[in-house]
């Protein structure tokens, strides 16, 4: 993975057409409302779209991400001067033992490497007061959806304020849980921005198990943003642990 994944700027400004607020977005926020969340982490923050409107009145708002494309046009949005952004991954989260919450939406847990996760997950334990909450979702390995992601079933054409576009994914590697794919963005100059991407598939009993061994405990995952029960055709699994 290249150090800025997001690195171009044109397709950058369309993240949030293509990744707008949902019922994620509404679940954090709830979450940090129900357990009066004062310091507040959002790991891989990308645009801040959800980081922005995690701020309220006397709310502490800290937005890290690793792509400065990224991070530059989240600065550049209305509200971003109440964040305070950060370059960096994990490893960059103080260790300052009095945050309440840590988000991490987008499915930003599946880009870290197994051999990352027990330290990233660490630096999270870290900087949670006792007591204070880790929150993510990731992808049901069940459902195998990396095996919709070809051409023939993503393929597409749209007008947009950067040109006319036409894109789709291709998967070229599958490891066990690890799945690398190509995402195809062709402008009609026939420039092709490819974007290589590797996720990580994890079961629910592996999150767990990773959770508890860097100091989490009361480990709960469900199987949608409104409490659904985990199923093994769950599409996502979306996790709560508290630091002990």
């Amino acid at each position: 993975m290249t150090l800025d994944p997001y690195g171009d700027k044109e397709l950058v400004e369309l993240y949030d057409v293509d990744n707008p607020a949902g019922d994620d977005h509404d679940y954090f926020r709830r979450l940090a409302d129900t357990i009066g969340a004062t310091k507040v982490v959002d790991l891989g923050c990308g645009t801040g779209l959800l980081t922005r409107s995690l701020v309220t009145p006397g709310r502490v708002v800290t937005g890290i991400d690793p792509s400065a494309t990224m991070l530059n046009f989240a600065r550049r949005q209305p509200g971003a001067e109440a964040v305070t952004w950060i370059d960096g991954d994990a490893s960059a989260i103080a260790s300052t033992g009095d945050i309440d919450l840590v988000v991490s939406s987008g499915n930003t847990m599946m880009h870290i490497p197994d051999d990352d996760l027990p330290s990233a997950l660490k630096s999270c334990a870290g900087a949670l007061r006792p007591g204070g909450v880790m929150a993510f979702e990731s992808r049901n390995p069940a459902t195998r959806a990396w095996e919709g992601w070809s051409r023939q079933a993503t393929y597409g054409e749209r007008d947009t304020s950067v040109g006319h576009l036409r894109e789709w994914i291709e998967v070229t590697e599958v490891d066990g849980g690890r799945v690398v794919f190509d995402a195809h963005n062709l402008f009609d100059d026939g420039r092709d921005a490819v974007y290589t991407t590797t996720l990580y598939f994890r079961a629910a009993a592996e999150i767990t198990a990773a959770l508890e061994d860097a100091d989490f405990g009361a480990v709960t995952v469900q199987g949608g943003w409104h409490n659904e029960p985990a199923t093994p055709t769950s599409r996502l699994l979306v996790v709560q642990a508290a630091k002990q």
